[in-house]
């Protein structure tokens, strides 16, 4: 009688490679084990004390942040669990800008909660349907919790209360500066007869090493971190401005041609005939008034030199991006062909000068009594990790413009609303009948996590500082108060303009939600074999003889 040795599960169903893990070998649990494994590492980062982090990604490059987003996008993650995770805080990132650490952190703790549950003996499906119960009672709750409106975005002081907590969290100490840098943009090019129509592409940071936060300072139109290509550098008056999207040279043909010379007279013939040719044409574009041409591909010498002649001023763009914002700018057609521009193809620009700023050469495009729809803050810092980071609080800052335009709705912040939700969701459970019960009541305890981190990171004792919230929500009129992450203390929100957007809020926990309920759906993982063959091992860089490798 031959041995029959036991075969693997699923052996002869699956390709050789494939791999395989079902519920009975936990899947549930592991997925939530990854999950967590992320929401820690983000949890230290949120809040206005939040710490930073080094990443250093796959090119070298060095990132000092607590910027959720940045540090998702520059780690590589292949959990396929997690990758769900942060496709919903990307989905957070596209449609508020805003909030994206809260969708993980959110989402991290409820899966805590539902591990706690399975292990209490509760089926997937009562805690996926108590969750959901919970989900629908805390976004249709939050509209209730709402105290503060953004009645005007043309009214600067109104702007702020949405604006300075959002930068607060990314640069506390700094946040009174970069928010008025942003309400001053906003105002610059919000159109006061369709604020709607507001774009955050319309507000351009520029980076320029050097000086200190207190010398940025923002500019009615664009500014290009290099300057013009010819003689001409600065024009004081309004002048005609002409975009060219094609190469300003003298066309080749496609097919190659050869020329019979037969003697000196003819060689000097041809090459005049060539600028005579660009000579004719930079003379039409100078007769129609132009007296700046935007290239955004390659600019010949012999055509430098002939705009030099006529006293028209030359800036390269590369940007594709940038040519479009500059024919925003100064109302511009861009042109695929070169030659003199029709009228309506023209725009207009008040002030181009070229200036030094920390010993960059910077060409502002200035816009003092036309309309522009472009604003552009120039930041200065120390070090270009400083920067990227103010870059990132201002954006953020622009990003919680398009929340307000969603719902200009404003909730308590500094931990206030998730400490009346927690007092709600208990309330609502208990009146819940069956075993959802159990989930709702515990689905209100993964709130705490926001004030208990905010007063972890700010050196305080999470427990004496959440007993003090607790007792201060217990009153009727508790709604309004969060926590000081100055002074180890709770404090009036409204008094001190900590608010939350309502928008940002909800669609942050919606997500959240919806995260935790498909991670907990999922009961197997099949995963294929990967493509492309076997890796190669990657070898050790060879070290210097006398150093350690």
């Amino acid at each position: 009688m031959s041995l029959k040795l036991p075969q693997v599960p699923n052996s002869g169903l699956f390709k050789q490679g494939y791999q395989s893990m079902s519920n009975a070998d936990g899947a549930i649990v592991r997925n939530i084990e990854a999950v967590r494994e992320i929401s820690t590492i983000l949890l230290s980062s949120m809040g206005p004390s939040g710490r930073n982090k080094i990443i250093v990604n796959k090119l070298g490059k060095i990132f000092i942040t607590n910027d959720a987003a940045t540090m998702l996008n520059e780690l590589e993650i292949v959990h396929p669990v997690v990758k769900i995770l942060i496709m919903a805080s990307k989905q957070q990132e596209f449609e508020m800008g805003d909030n994206t650490n809260l969708v993980i952190i959110l989402a991290g703790e409820f899966l805590n909660i539902a591990e706690k549950l399975l292990n209490l003996g509760l089926n997937v499906t009562e805690i996926i349907q108590g969750f959901t119960l919970a989900n629908k009672f805390v976004l249709e709750t939050l509209d209730k919790l709402v105290v503060e409106k953004v009645e005007s975005l043309l009214n600067v002081d109104d702007l702020q209360k949405a604006i300075k907590p959002v930068i607060a969290a990314k640069q506390y100490g700094n946040e009174n500066l970069i928010s008025k840098f942003v309400g001053d943009a906003v105002q610059l090019i919000l159109n006061p007869k369709n604020p709607r129509s507001f774009n955050i592409d319309n507000i351009r940071v520029v980076k320029i090493m050097g000086s200190s936060l207190s010398e940025s300072q923002i500019i009615k139109g664009m500014v290009f971190p290099r300057e013009p290509e010819g003689s001409i550098k600065n024009i004081k008056s309004k002048s005609k401005v002409v975009v060219f999207t094609c190469p300003i040279d003298i066309s080749t043909t496609e097919t190659k041609g050869t020329v019979l010379l037969h003697n000196a007279q003819e060689m000097l013939d041809f090459s005049k005939g060539e600028e005579q040719q660009l000579d004719q044409m930079c003379k039409e574009i100078s007769d129609s008034g132009i007296k700046v041409v935007v290239a955004g591909s390659s600019v010949g010498d012999l055509a430098l030199h002939f705009f030099n002649k006529y006293n028209i001023l030359l800036l390269k763009v590369p940007s594709k991006f940038d040519l479009r914002r500059v024919c925003q700018v100064c109302g511009a057609t861009p042109l695929p062909r070169l030659g003199a521009p029709m009228p309506d193809e023209m725009g207009d620009i008040d002030i181009i000068e070229t200036k030094e700023i920390g010993g960059d050469r910077v060409t502002i495009f200035r816009q003092d009594e036309s309309t522009s729809r472009t604003a552009t803050i120039i930041i200065r810092g120390a070090t270009q990790n400083s920067l990227d980071d103010v870059e990132r609080a201002i954006d953020d800052g622009v990003n919680a413009i398009k929340g307000l335009l969603k719902d200009n709705r404003l909730l308590p912040g500094a931990g206030a609303v998730e400490i009346e939700l927690i007092k709600l969701i208990t309330k609502y459970g208990e009146n819940t009948p069956g075993l959802l019960q159990l989930a709702i009541k515990n689905f209100a305890k993964a709130f705490e996590v926001i004030p208990r981190v905010l007063a972890e990171t700010s050196g305080f004792d999470s427990s004496e500082l959440l007993s003090k919230l607790y007792a201060a929500h217990s009153n009727d009129d508790g709604l309004k108060f969060g926590i000081d992450i100055d002074n180890d203390d709770v404090i009036d929100v409204s008094t001190n303009g900590i608010y939350d957007i309502l928008s940002c809020k909800k669609s942050a926990i919606d997500l959240a939600v919806e995260a935790t309920n498909t991670i907990l759906s999922i009961d197997q993982i099949i995963m294929a074999k990967r493509a492309g063959g076997p890796q190669i091992p990657k070898q050790g860089r060879p070290g210097n003889w006398d150093s350690e490798d």
